[in-house]
């Protein structure tokens, strides 16, 4: 049988984003303060490498890597899910205030319980975002019936605004090593992550990423009005609720791995729906591996063009989001 157009080219996109995500990964391998041969890449990930480059790239590099994809992943898959139930382009973790939630909350256990282990970071970032989103979503009921998509917007707003504040205080009051300790992770650095970071993430991407892509016919049916969706039968409230739990989820276990690595959310979204339209079966995994691909070539680049000196990659991200963002509003003049 063949292929309709819409298929194929959803599959050309597919297979085109895993080659560029796999060249990003080998790039980042291969390129640092130490280059390493390419030939020497492949024989080290198939075991049989010079042990002079063994630990380079098996504990610096790979974990880093690794972690940025799925911190990419879990920010676009939650922009996507926030944009479709806000019906909002603008709409993103960061926007929206789940990212100032769960930076919050892992700032106050970094500065007050610094032994606190990695792997539950992001149980802490989770309470951090689902507290935010409990705010958010409780204050924008209208008429005690139904939730408005633009007020969750101006109220995540004010909820950034507020734990922007806390964040400050926390700051402020901790030792000078907790602030820059803090400083760095809030920058969006993927700087020091290894296996102890990538491990705890991976679960929490995986299990949200296919309960996301199993509801993907519902989200698509609250793009539709209010109205329309209840008369197809669709508990819209309940699934909104749905989706913003999930949102939570990735948006804040990537936030506790990488820190605020912001505008991904918001632009991988965009970018899916312009390559293979709206339906949410196609372009959830097409926005969670363009996502993956920004962090990865965002950290590259902050690796590379201050060499020895590191950028960030929020920093990368912010510089190309703030810009994208503008656009979006000179586009969207009604929003």
């Amino acid at each position: 049988m063949m292929l309709s157009w819409a298929k194929r080219r959803a599959l050309v996109v597919f297979t085109a984003l895993i080659l560029l995500q796999i060249a990003a990964v080998l790039l980042h391998l291969m390129l640092g303060e130490r280059d390493i041969p390419p030939a020497e890449v492949l024989r080290s990930l198939l075991g049989s490498g010079n042990g002079d480059y063994q630990f380079t790239i098996h504990q610096l590099r790979l974990p880093r890597v690794l972690t940025g994809m799925l911190v990419g992943c879990g920010l676009a898959l939650a922009g996507t899910m926030l944009q479709a139930i806000t019906k909002n382009p603008l709409a993103s973790p960061g926007v929206i205030g789940l990212n100032s939630g769960a930076a919050a909350a892992v700032v106050a256990v970094l500065v007050l319980i610094p032994a606190f282990p990695m792997r539950l970071m992001p149980w802490v970032a989770f309470g951090g975002a689902f507290a935010a989103a409990a705010v958010i979503y409780g204050l924008s009921w209208k008429r005690g019936d139904s939730s408005s998509p633009v007020r969750m917007l101006l109220i995540g707003v004010g909820i950034s605004a507020m734990a922007g504040a806390l964040i400050t205080y926390l700051l402020t009051v901790s030792s000078i090593f907790r602030v820059s300790q803090a400083s760095v992770w809030m920058a969006g650095s993927l700087y020091g992550r290894t296996w102890e970071h990538f491990w705890p993430l991976l679960p929490w991407q995986l299990v949200l990423l296919a309960a996301a892509l199993a509801l993907s016919r519902r989200l698509d049916l609250l793009l539709l009005d209010t109205q329309t969706s209840a008369g197809l039968g669709l508990k819209v409230e309940a699934l909104r609720l749905v989706f913003i739990l999930l949102s939570v989820g990735l948006a804040g276990s990537a936030v506790a791995m990488a820190g605020t690595v912001g505008f991904v959310g918001l632009m991988a979204p965009h970018m899916a729906r312009h390559l293979v339209g709206t339906r949410s079966l196609v372009r959830l995994p097409v926005a969670a591996l363009l996502g993956g691909l920004i962090v990865m070539l965002a950290d590259l680049l902050g690796r590379l063009a201050f060499a020895p000196h590191e950028i960030p990659a929020g920093l990368i991200t912010a510089l190309i989001g703030v810009p994208y963002m503008l656009y979006l509003l000179l586009r969207h003049r009604t929003i």
